[in-house]
């Protein structure tokens, strides 16, 4: 093995986990920057593992253990989320380890038992408000549910002020630096925002919610570690919460997004236009083309605009594949998008804008004009009725922002 090296977090603290470099696909995400697969070692009276890694990445978890201690000094586990690329490594772990406890949530249990069945001996079950000594710590756990797992909870390390925030607040970001403090902010936001679009933009009230009663739980957090990406102190975990609140609340952005696929480019020279519309009436607007651009990056520049156009040829009476991906993508993340419109060309029969319209109209976007189809190639007529399909998504844009 390479001889991979723990990294301290605090006194007793430290990073375990793994760099996966070359993932670049997580359930239909891009990584394009890898991830890691973070887990956290307390040195306390009880030896505590907090999280485990996906389970072809054991062996580096278990060096970084041994470089600091015997692994088989670990007295427990925390499962703070079950998913695999958390939980994989579990029955080894135990079984290796030879933990005494293994803790989870009430639902954490159920999904460890789903996975692994009879892999894992029995399970000790913790609940919002409960806490374990661990000597001179504390660890004290809040239910977390559908953040975004049923499962989910957090850990909180009272002596050295460490939030173990399982999925929430992380990123897909492999690297050898640590800490957030290492890396750029505009980095830190990109992979962020990314991370947010297309893993808990769906449990957006869910977030503002445990963002609202933090304070009320007395948690004095100098480090938040979450199980992807860096690790933020130094201030940044105040940042990150900010940025959370922001992602969450989905307040609607001066900004437009125009998102198409096209045949013969003639969708395309649609899009084109509205784009131009768009941007005469002062709307910052990102043009997206399906045919270059994949689901996870539309939708991390979907996430927070105030428009969304969106045009599609029409192919066998039906919206263009790609356009059926990214809609059907969005109907799950329920992003809230102030206003719509749908556009594109056809050949004979014209079904895809409309099928388009309904998609947002089952997505509670407001569409203040009806779809606009072209037959075939756009004429300088069909192109200025586009610019003007555009100023008519601005005006209600605008409109909005100021109610």
């Amino acid at each position: 093995m390479a001889n991979f090296q723990a990294v301290k977090v605090t006194e007793k603290v430290w990073w375990v986990g793994a760099v996966d470099w070359h993932l670049r696909e997580f359930h239909g995400y891009r990584t394009s920057r890898g991830t890691t697969y973070n887990a956290f070692l307390v040195l306390d009276e009880k030896v505590t593992l907090i999280d485990t890694v996906k389970a072809p990445f054991f062996e580096e978890m278990r060096e970084r253990i041994a470089s600091v201690i015997d692994p088989e000094k670990i007295d427990y586990i925390v499962s703070n989320h079950a998913e695999m690329d958390h939980s994989g490594c579990l029955p080894r772990a135990m079984r290796e380890f030879k933990a005494e406890k293994l803790f989870c949530s009430m639902q954490g249990e159920k999904a460890l038992k789903a996975h692994f069945h009879d892999a894992l001996p029995s399970l000790e079950i913790v609940k919002t408000g409960d806490a374990i000594t661990l000597g001179s710590n504390s660890l004290a756990f809040v239910e977390t549910k559908m953040l975004h797992w049923p499962d989910s909870m957090v850990s909180y390390l009272t002596g050295e002020k460490v939030l173990f925030s399982q999925d929430a607040f992380g990123m897909h970001l492999a690297g050898s630096e640590r800490f957030a403090d290492e890396y750029s902010d505009s980095l830190l936001y990109e992979e962020a925002k990314k991370y947010f679009a297309n893993i808990l933009l769906l449990q957006s009230a869910k977030i503002i919610d445990l963002l609202n009663n933090l304070p009320g739980l007395n948690l004095d957090i100098d480090f938040v570690a979450p199980d992807h990406g860096p690790i933020w102190r130094n201030g940044d975990q105040a940042k990150i919460l900010q940025l959370y609140r922001e992602f969450a609340e989905q307040k609607p952005e001066k900004r437009a997004v125009v998102l198409f696929d096209t045949m013969w480019h003639s969708t395309e020279a649609m899009a084109n236009a509205i784009a131009e519309g768009l941007i005469q009436s002062g709307i910052p607007t990102d043009i997206i083309s399906l045919h270059s651009c994949e689901r996870s990056e539309a939708i991390t520049k979907i996430m927070g605009a105030g428009v969304l156009a969106a045009g599609t040829p029409t192919i066998n009476n039906n919206m263009y594949p790609s356009l059926g991906d990214i809609l059907t993508y969005m109907r799950g993340l329920k992003p809230k998008i102030a206003v719509g419109g749908a556009f594109g060309s056809f050949g004979w029969s014209g079904e895809g804008a409309k099928q388009v319209a309904e998609a947002m109209t089952q997505m509670n976007i407001e569409q203040p004009a009806a779809p606009l189809a072209v037959k075939y190639v756009p004429n300088a007529e069909a192109l200025a009725q586009c610019v003007e399909f555009g100023k008519t998504l601005a005006e209600a844009l605008k409109n909005k922002l100021q109610n």
